[in-house]
């Protein structure tokens, strides 16, 4: 069996595996970014986010951070009611 220590071709410098990791991050971080500005810019069917035209609780579109009045939803499609609830829901 040959000695692989001699073969250049078989050695890989910690650099140069480091800096491949380097790129691949910095290309999944653009991607990601891309793809999370694409899905932020589409809203999101009303069935898809559990939205019910009846508070939960203290939760309620009327208090949500993402809603538009009269009846809108900045993440939510069609008309919601000001007292409906979806699982988007951020305190305001």
């Amino acid at each position: 069996m040959a000695d692989q220590s001699k073969n250049p071709s078989t050695n890989v410098s910690r650099r140069s595996v480091l800096l491949q990791g380097a790129a691949c991050v910095t290309g999944m971080a653009t991607i990601l970014a891309t793809n999370i500005d694409s899905a932020n810019a589409a809203k999101l069917p009303q069935k898809s986010v559990a939205y019910q035209p009846t508070p939960k609780g203290d939760r309620e579109c009327s208090n949500c951070k993402l809603f538009v009045a009269p009846d809108e939803c900045e993440k939510v499609d069609g008309k919601v009611s000001p007292q409906g609830y979806c699982v988007l829901w951020q305190k305001v």
